[in-house]
């Protein structure tokens, strides 16, 4: 390929030391998380973000929220319906759009579990980490969404707005 600019070597290891913290930690938290039950991660994150909404999502948020696209999502949403831990109904204001809520078994199962997960979370993430390496990791974090997706629902959340990258 001509005209590539190929990676330097500060470059090449901040990419792959993000892939291998990715690729290392979520089959590791997922792998804790089942020792408790049948949930995968994905599964926990979808019904963690319905717990955390006073109201229903509909399915676009919740796809947003749960970083997946809305095909993952519905696949996801049918087995969790199935299990009785969410349930899903038409808009009463659009037809159109289909809202998500989370059950009470969902509610009772996401109590359950996220304990275990919050635990996890502290032992194979967090625990490593100074107060200047999560505000790093937040502030990187966030400069890389707001790259990505200006508009990303975590911009939205009152809780994370601090994190936004400021404009130059």
């Amino acid at each position: 390929m001509t005209g590539v600019r190929w990676l330097s070597a500060r470059e090449r290891r901040a990419w792959l030391t993000l892939v291998a913290t990715h690729m290392q930690l979520m089959p590791t938290l997922e792998a804790d998380l089942q020792l408790e039950g049948p949930v995968s991660f994905f599964e926990y994150q979808v019904l963690a973000m319905l717990s955390e909404s006073e109201d229903a999502l509909a399915m676009s948020e919740l796809a947003a929220r749960t970083n997946s696209s809305l095909s993952r999502l519905s696949h996801v949403a049918r087995k969790l319906e199935s299990r009785g831990l969410m349930a899903r109904s038409p808009s009463s204001e659009d037809a159109r759009v289909t809202m998500a809520e989370i059950t009470a078994e969902g509610m009772a199962e996401i109590v359950r579990l996220a304990p275990f997960h919050v635990a996890s979370v502290r032992a194979r993430f967090l625990d490593s980490l100074d107060d200047q390496d999560l505000a790093d990791i937040g502030r990187i974090g966030a400069k890389i969404i707001a790259h990505l997706d200006p508009e990303h629902w975590v911009f939205r959340d009152p809780a994370l707005a601090d994190d936004r990258p400021q404009q130059a």
